[in-house]
């Protein structure tokens, strides 16, 4: 399999995880039991911003670009595609850290929905 094939491959994933990781709780509000690997990825997700960390999936996809001839980048996966599009100055430690509440927030906003959501359809059947 080429290099740069399998380099686009965990792009693709590593998109999708990020997605997840921002996103998961909408998916939840469908299918409830994927909560219990949702919450786990999003406290990952927050928790690699938090800490000013990379993902896994970042140098494994440098490491096929190399292998391809091309060159990999520096930084995470959100510095070089998402902030890099939206904050061409960079990532700071500040945006970071706003990048991990938005995580927690966001899935946070969504899941309180969904337990709300529970609660009056348990409360409604009951009476």
């Amino acid at each position: 399999m080429p290099y740069r094939l399998l380099a686009d491959l965990v792009l693709i994933l590593h998109a999708g995880f990020v997605a997840f990781v921002m996103l998961g709780a909408l998916l939840v509000l469908r299918w409830p039991r994927l909560a219990w690997v949702h919450v786990p990825v999003a406290l990952w997700g927050a928790g690699i911003e938090f800490l000013g960390g990379i993902c896994p999936l970042t140098p494994l996809e440098n490491h096929w670009r190399r292998l391809a001839g091309e060159l990999g980048y520096p930084g995470g996966f959100v510095e070089h595609y998402v902030v890099s599009a939206l904050y061409p100055e960079g990532l700071t430690q500040r945006l970071q850290f706003a990048l991990g509440v938005l995580v927690l927030v966001v899935n946070g906003a969504i899941y309180a929905w969904v337990l709300g959501r529970r609660r009056s359809d348990r409360a409604g059947t009951t009476s």
